[in-house]
């Protein structure tokens, strides 16, 4: 059995470095980091290592005395959450700014709990910090851990201070048993929820997961990082991605909100498959089929999903036609799924997952070069290929060369002159034919090297 991986969370208020060190603890730049207060919002887990000791780090929102009902205030409720399931928590102050009111007052919540607690004082290199030490101790925690974040200063103290409460009975050196090996048709499902602004994208995520692991509200944007959740469906392993909202580029002038948009576009690289979710409120727009080509592009499998499907009016209109704007927008990909949701009452979402894993079959798919062949001399057959200039374009055979986008390549004389129109009609016929449905397939012409190029 793999020994129990403890849980630690970073809280503090606003600004002290926080997301700095959680992305020097998981050892790579995955939190959004800004001088900007309150950068981030939705608590980041991360696998972190320090000199050999392995936890599970979670990165939080900057710790405000706000009402509950607003969006600081629903950002303090995920804080405590998470602080309430670790095993211990950093509390991470400014030593160059000193001891503040919110500090005085996280620390009073903080002797309430029964979360051992570890006191930091960040940005302690030089002697610039040596007051705010000094302060901290007031707060009741003992001697703080003096440390960079930005600079790696103080990770050996930091060790000697967690190791006692997350290895009680002494360090266990010995090697992990190695994680269950997966192979990529059964493995975790790496599921992107990607959409505009206020489409519902973390509403749905706290549905698929059962809890109110995201903050949701009325405001638009709220998501800035893009988190990533690992969870069980039906016995079946899923890593969930959720993402900031993505508006027009020419919309988007904000820094923050440009970090935001791009880490939404690194989480789409890394997905297998990608669902867009849409509002059905508002049906489809330009800015949703941009989205979707750049899922394409980017070859991962993908999923529509028109939210809000308990609220939309005249339903089956609406379905209807965004299925017809979809074929004709995404004509490379005409088919793709389309899944009416409601992430409120949780209609539909069963339907999108399994979708889900169906396209990925699909985009995981290989097929032997004799079926492949056979079916590309009846497609040939049925429909030989022009011969510009009357001269003949004679193709001889195709294989697959990938999967995960799949890939074709397709070998002749003469392919350089080959019409895209012909070359779509061999897609389609793969997509149609052979089972690859909606997924982005790559095909790839090449002609036989002649001798007598260099001559």
């Amino acid at each position: 059995m793999p020994k129990h991986v403890p849980t630690v969370a970073i809280v503090g208020r606003p600004n002290v470095g926080k997301s700095t060190l959680f992305n020097r603890l998981v050892g790579k730049k995955v939190a959004l980091v800004d001088d900007l207060p309150g950068v981030t919002r939705d608590r980041r887990e991360g696998e972190a290592q320090l000199l050999g000791l392995d936890f599970t780090i979670i990165d939080t929102a900057g710790f405000e005395d706000e009402n509950a009902l607003t969006l600081p205030g629903r950002m303090r409720a995920q804080t405590e959450a998470a602080v309430a399931s670790a095993d211990v928590a950093l509390f991470l102050f400014d030593s160059r700014v000193g001891i503040l009111p919110l500090d005085e007052e996280i620390a009073r919540w903080l002797r309430a709990g029964s979360t051992p607690v570890v006191l930091v004082a960040n940005k302690a290199e030089g002697k610039a910090g040596n007051d705010g030490v000094l302060e901290s101790l007031s707060l009741g925690f003992g001697d703080p851990v003096e440390m960079s974040a930005e600079h790696g200063e103080g990770v050996a103290d930091l060790f000697e201070a967690l190791l006692p409460l997350l290895e009680p009975e002494g360090y266990d050196d010995t090697p992990d048993e190695p994680a269950p090996y997966y192979d990529e048709e059964t493995g975790p499902l790496k599921l992107a929820i990607v959409g505009r602004p206020n489409a519902g994208k973390s509403t749905l995520v706290n549905r698929i997961l059962g809890e109110e692991r995201m903050i949701t509200g009325p405001e638009a944007g709220i998501t800035r990082d893009s988190i990533a959740i690992d969870f069980m469906w039906q016995d079946r392993p899923i890593h969930l991605i959720d993402t900031a909202g993505m508006r027009k580029r020419a919309k988007v002038q904000d820094k923050l909100e440009k970090l935001s948009v791009a880490d939404a576009l690194h989480a789409i690289d890394f997905a297998e498959v990608v669902v867009l979710l849409l509002d059905a409120t508002l049906g489809l727009e330009v800015q949703d089929l941009k989205i979707a080509d750049r899922v394409l592009e980017e070859g991962r499998a993908l999923v529509i999903a028109l939210n809000k499907w308990d609220v939309a009016e005249g339903p089956s209109s609406l379905f209807n036609g965004v299925r017809a704007a979809l074929d004709e927008g995404l004509a490379q990909a005409r088919g793709v799924p389309l899944v009416a949701v409601s992430a409120a009452t949780g209609k539909g979402v069963d339907q999108m997952i399994a979708a889900a894993f169906e396209v990925r079959e699909m985009w995981s798919k290989r097929v032997g070069t004799g079926a492949l062949n056979r079916w590309f001399e009846r497609a040939v057959e049925a429909n030989p290929p022009p011969a510009p200039g009357g001269k003949r374009i004679k193709l001889r055979y195709i294989t697959q060369a990938k999967t995960r986008p799949p890939g074709f390549i397709l070998f002749g004389t003469r392919v350089d002159q080959l019409p895209e129109s012909y070359r779509r009609y061999l897609v389609n016929g793969i997509r149609k034919e052979l089972g690859f449905g909606a997924v982005p397939v790559r095909l790839t012409l090449r002609a036989p090297k002649n001798p007598f190029d260099d001559k």
